[in-house]
C-alpha cells in the first residue's frame, strides 16, 4: 500500500509540475506528452524508491533519517528520469522546469504525508489536551527534557505545564510547546503559578551535586519529587525515558559516574576462573554482576548461606557459574574448593560486619570468621597458583573501636604477612565505608520506620559516616584488583575516595522529606551510641601515608612495617582456641592490633 501510495505521488507530482509550468492551462501537444512520459517515469522512480529502502521504515516513527532517504532517492530520480526519457526518445516535449519542480513536489508529498501520519498518531491533531492529567514541572531544559515531553504528550497521567532550568538564562523561551519558566531557585513560585505539586528531575547527565541541589530545593518547596532513569540505563536502552520514579536517597547522595579501565579489566578477567567468597552478600553479589560483564571462563560463587547462594544462582541462571556451599573457617573445605577450581583471581568478600552484633557475645565468632577465614582462603589461593587476591576491608579497620573493625584490620595484616613470605600471589586490600542499601545498612531500617509512621531512630545527633553506592564500590574493588595485577609485588592497602562524610541525622531528614512527610509527622529520636560505635570513621590509620594512583578515586595506604612468619605462627596459635570469652578476645585484639581501643559507652 505504501509503495502504491508513492507511485500515486509520482503521478501527482509529475502532473502538478506541468500544471504549475503552464499556469493550470496545459497546451494540447504537451498534455499528450505529459501522459506518455509517465509510462517511463513511474517504473524508473518506483525502482529507485524501492532500491533506497523507503519501505523499510515505519510511518508511525517517521524521522529525519527517513526524510534524508527521501531527499536522496528523489535527487537520484530527478537525474534518472530525464536520462530514461532520452533513451525512450520522449524528452522533446518535456519542459526543463518540470525536471526541477517534480523532485521538489515529490519530497513535499512523500515526506509530508509520512510526517502528517506520525503527528496524527502522536496525538498532535486530536489528542492535544489542556486539562487532562496531573500538572507537572520538569527540571532541566536539555535533550532529556525534550524526549520526556514527547513521551508524555499522549499520557493521561501527566501534563507538562512548564520547565525549570538550572539557571535563568533560558527564561521565556520554549521547548516544543512548553515554556521555560525560570531558574530552579524560584521553583516554589513557579509551581504555585502553574498549580503543579509534582516535579520530575530530568538531568541524568548532570553532576551529582547539581542533581542533589535540584532535589533538595524541590523537596524543600513541599513538592513531590520524581526523576528519570539513570543515564547509563538510558544509553543502554534498558529502560525508557518515560519510566519516571520517585527520587530515592541513592539519587540524593548519588556520586559521579566512575570511569573504569575497561580494556585492562577485560585482560584481567576474560577467560579466567574467578572466585568470589560471600557471593550472596550485598557486595559479593554486585561483584559477581560486575565481573560477569567481562566474560570470565568460569565464575565460582562461594557462600555459607544456602538461601543467599540460591538467590544469586537464580539470577545467573543459564551462565557459566559454579555454586559452592562452604564456610571460609573450614580449612579443609577451602583447600578442596581451590584445588578443584584453581581460580586465577579471588575476591574475598565473606565477613561478619555488623558492629553491635559482633561486639559482645559473638566477638570470637567475628575474629574466627574475619581473621581465620581470611587466612584459610589466602593460603588456599597461594597453594593453588591464584594470581590476584583482593580482600574487601572497611573504614572501621582504621583506629578501630570495635571487634568488627579490629578483626578486619587484623585480616589486612594477615594478608600482608602471607605476602611477605615471597608468595607468587599478589594480595591487595580495599577499604571503603558504608554502602547504601547493603544488608545491615541504616537505610532499609529508616524505610521500615517511616512506613510504620515513625519514629526514626538515630544513635547520636553528631554521628557521621562515609557512604558509597554498591555498584560504585564493586567497580572500584575491580579497579584495585587490576592495579594489584600490574604491580611487581602486592601487600598494598587501597583506600577508596568516599567523598564527604554525611551526618546520619541528615540522612533521616532527607528520607522523611522524600517520603512526603515532615519532621512534625515523623519524629526523629536519638537512642545513644550502640556497643562498639564511634561518632566518626577514618580511612587512614596513624602512621600511614597515602600515595596517588592513576585512578582519581583510589589511593594507596602503605603501612610502615610488615609482620614476619614468626608473628603469623603466633597468631595461628591464638586463633586455634575453640572459644574465647569477650574480655579475652578484646584483650588479645589489643595485642595484635595496637591501635585498637575498645569503645566505652
Amino acid at each position: 500500500m505504501i509503495f502504491l501510495h508513492d507511485l500515486a505521488m509520482v503521478v501527482f507530482a509529475w502532473l502538478a509540475s506541468y500544471w504549475l509550468r503552464f499556469n493550470l492551462d496545459i497546451p494540447a501537444e504537451f498534455d499528450q506528452a505529459m501522459w506518455s512520459a509517465l509510462v517511463v517515469v513511474i517504473p524508473v522512480q518506483g525502482i529507485i524508491f524501492y532500491g533506497f529502502g523507503l519501505y523499510r521504515g515505519m510511518w508511525r516513527f517517521a524521522s529525519v533519517s527517513d526524510l534524508k532517504r527521501i531527499l536522496i532517492a528523489c535527487g537520484v530520480a530527478a537525474l534518472a528520469s530525464p536520462a530514461a526519457l532520452v533513451m525512450a526518445q520522449q524528452l522533446t516535449l518535456v519542459p526543463r522546469s518540470v525536471f526541477i519542480l517534480d523532485p521538489l513536489l515529490l519530497v513535499l508529498l512523500m515526506g509530508g504525508v509520512r510526517f502528517t501520519y506520525r503527528a496524527w498518531k502522536d496525538g498532535h491533531f486530536f489528542l492535544r489536551r489542556t486539562g487532562v492529567g496531573t500538572p507537572v514541572l520538569i527540571v532541566g531544559a536539555g535533550e532529556t527534557a525534550m524526549r520526556l515531553i514527547k513521551e508524555l504528550e499522549t499520557s493521561r497521567v501527566w501534563r507538562v505545564v512548564g520547565l525549570v532550568d538550572a539557571g535563568s538564562a533560558l527564561t521565556g523561551r520554549q521547548l516544543g510547546d512548553v515554556p521555560i519558566l525560570g531558574g530552579i531557585d524560584a521553583i516554589a513560585e513557579h509551581a504555585r503559578r502553574a498549580e503543579a505539586h509534582h516535579v520530575i528531575i530530568a538531568m541524568p547527565s548532570a553532576s551529582a551535586a547539581e542533581r542533589r541541589r535540584a532535589t533538595e530545593l524541590t523537596a524543600a518547596a513541599g513538592l513531590s519529587v520524581m526523576t528519570v532513569p539513570a543515564l547509563e540505563d538510558l544509553l543502554t536502552g534498558r529502560v525508557a525515558i518515560s519510566e519516571i520514579r520517585k527520587v530515592e536517597l541513592e539519587d540524593l547522595l548519588g556520586r559521579d559516574r566512575i570511569e573504569l579501565d575497561e580494556a585492562g579489566l577485560q585482560g584481567l578477567l576474560e577467560n579466567k576462573t574467578v572466585l568470589v567468597t560471600g557471593a550472596g552478600g550485598s557486595i559479593g553479589s554486585e561483584l559477581c554482576r560486575q565481573i560477569a560483564r567481562f566474560r570470565p571462563r568460569q565464575l565460582v560463587f562461594l557462600e555459607q548461606s544456602e538461601y543467599a547462594l540460591y538467590s544469586i544462582e537464580q539470577e545467573f541462571a543459564g551462565r557459566s557459574v559454579t555454586c559452592v556451599v562452604g564456610d571460609v573457617k573450614d580449612v579443609v573445605r577451602m583447600g578442596a574448593v581451590f584445588a578443584e577450581h584453581r581460580p586465577d583471581v579471588v575476591f574475598h568478600a565473606a565477613a561478619y560486619k555488623h558492629v553491635p552484633l559482633m561486639e559482645c557475645a559473638n566477638a570470637w565468632e567475628a575474629v574466627k570468621n574475619n581473621v581465620q577465614g581470611t587466612l584459610n582462603v589466602a593460603r588456599a589461593a597461594l597453594a593453588n597458583g591464584t594470581g590476584e587476591f583482593v580482600l574487601i576491608s572497611t573504614d572501621k579497620a582504621v583506629n578501630p573501636t570495635n571487634v568488627m573493625g579490629a578483626s578486619k584490620r587484623l585480616a589486612e595484616v594477615v594478608c600482608q604477612a602471607v605476602q611477605a613470605q615471597r608468595s607468587a600471589t599478589r594480595f591487595v586490600m580495599v577499604r571503603f565505608g558504608n554502602v547504601l542499601g547493603s544488608s545491615g545498612s541504616v537505610i532499609p531500617r529508616f524505610r521500615e520506620q517511616i512506613a510504620k509512621g515513625g519514629p526514626v531512630t538515630v544513635t547520636h545527633p553528631e554521628i557521621i559516616r562515609y557512604f558509597m553506592l554498591i555498584p560504585e564500590a564493586a567497580q572500584l574493588v575491580l579497579q584495585a584488583g587490576l592495579m594489584a595485577a600490574r604491580e611487581a609485588e602486592g601487600g598494598r592497602v587501597f583506600v577508596l575516595d568516599m567523598g564527604e562524610p554525611v551526618k546520619i541525622v541528615d540522612l533521616a531528614r532527607d528520607m522523611i522529606r522524600l517520603s512526603g512527610f515532615s519532621e512534625d509527622e515523623i519524629k526523629i529520636e536519638f537512642t545513644g551510641l550502640r556497643p562498639g560505635e564511634k561518632l566518626y570513621e577514618e580511612l587512614l590509620a596513624d602512621g600511614e601515608a597515602t600515595m596517588p594512583t592513576p585512578h582519581p578515586k583510589l589511593r594507596i595506604a602503605k603501612p610502615s612495617a610488615s609482620p614476619d612468619a614468626a608473628w603469623l605462627a603466633e597468631l595461628e596459635l591464638w586463633l586455634a582456641a575453640p572459644w574465647r570469652e569477650e574480655a579475652e578476645v578484646k584483650s588479645g585484639l589489643r595485642s595484635w592490633v595496637p591501635e585498637y581501643q575498645p569503645a566505652r559507652h
